[in-house]
């Protein structure tokens, strides 16, 4: 069905009566960290014409907003015909990490009625709490049972925890025994790094690249997928700029002379780190435009083509929409390349 179409993995998803229901309102208000020096409340829009939910500091910066109107399948549709995007995977932009299951089973509902009213041009990904306790799988079986959705997402960590910790295991057996792949999002948490603060691209971007790549490093060295090895991890952001550090996180071995002291030591040896990354690490795009082409196509070359996805996040900033999927046609790579990171890999991914 879905061959040399382009698929969009990475497009964002909020109930549609957050701005009207007061139980989704609050649901979502306060289930953020408030308590944790942040704050969550409905405002405004900078030109006062709309409504927006906004996280922020307790000083005032923002973290995130979400405008009311963003959202809905009619946006969605007529931006995907504009920039020639087929198919989009819905999923929640970052709150995921804090919501309760009850208001996951809203999402989920809404997520899968917008999808059926799409009319094949629309899929998504299960919201849900990462525990793995008995009403948490029930939930996972009627999303992609009776909700027809085609994988989960996670936020690379919650809190301080990221997926390579105990606390998820039982969720990660699970879904490594039905092989559900997994959209792994950023998250604000790494705003709580003060250097990062005081300036919007430093706190959007590269603290986003940032806890991206503290997530792929702690998986791939934990060696979790022995244990775990029908998972696939999808992660935001090429997963912290990973076609850059591949090479320079690697475990190294001294080949001309025997070190004193070896001061990068580590359980995980050369062949099972390219192994974790060729069998169980995949990289969203991330609105591939904020990168360079000389950037795309190292990413092509050290990451393969057949480990890209396209997402563009929509609907944070129309243009990321709007010129990734040219940025992706204009690389020096294969047609053959091209297909698979506009919609190849997808399609395979997530058994579309």
């Amino acid at each position: 069905m879905a061959d040399n179409k382009v698929i969009d993995i990475n497009m964002h998803f909020l109930p549609t009566d957050l701005f009207t229901n007061e139980e989704v309102l609050n649901g979502f208000l306060y289930s953020a960290p408030i308590t944790m020096g942040l704050k969550a409340y409905r405002g405004k829009t900078p030109d006062g014409a709309k409504d927006q939910i906004v996280l922020a500091t307790e000083d005032g910066k923002d973290i995130l907003n979400y405008v009311e109107g963003d959202y809905t399948l009619e946006t969605k549709l007529r931006a995907m015909d504009e920039v020639g995007v087929d198919i989009a995977l819905l999923r929640m932009p970052v709150w995921q990490e804090w919501l309760p299951l009850d208001m996951c089973k809203i999402v989920n509902d809404q997520a899968a009625e917008m999808c059926r009213q799409s009319e094949g041009r629309l899929y998504a990904n299960a919201v849900l709490p990462p525990w793995g306790r008995k009403e948490d799988i029930y939930e996972l079986e009627r999303c992609l049972g009776d909700l027809g959705m085609v994988g989960v997402q996670f936020a690379c960590c919650y809190g301080d925890k990221f997926l390579d910790d105990e606390l998820f295991k039982p969720y990660l057996k699970v879904l490594n025994d039905k092989k559900v792949p997994c959209a792994i999002h950023h998250t604000p948490g790494q705003n709580s790094f003060g250097n990062f603060a005081d300036y919007t691209p430093l706190r959007r971007e590269l603290g986003r690249i940032h806890v991206q790549a503290t997530a792929v490093g702690r998986e791939v060295y934990s060696g979790m997928f022995d244990e775990f090895p029908d998972l696939k991890f999808i992660h935001t952001m090429f997963g912290g700029n990973w076609f850059a550090l591949k090479d320079l996180l690697a475990p190294h071995v001294s080949v001309k002379k025997k070190e004193a002291m070896n001061r990068l030591a580590t359980n995980v040896d050369r062949e099972a780190y390219d192994r974790y990354l060729a069998n169980n690490i995949y990289f969203d795009m991330t609105h591939p435009m904020s990168w360079s082409k000389d950037q795309l196509e190292l990413a092509v070359k050290t990451c393969g083509a057949d480990h890209l996805l396209l997402g563009s996040s929509f609907p944070v900033f129309y243009e990321w929409m709007a010129r990734s999927v040219g940025s992706v046609k204009a690389l020096d790579v294969t047609q053959e390349e091209k297909d698979l990171m506009l919609g190849g890999n997808a399609a395979k991914l997530f058994n579309l």
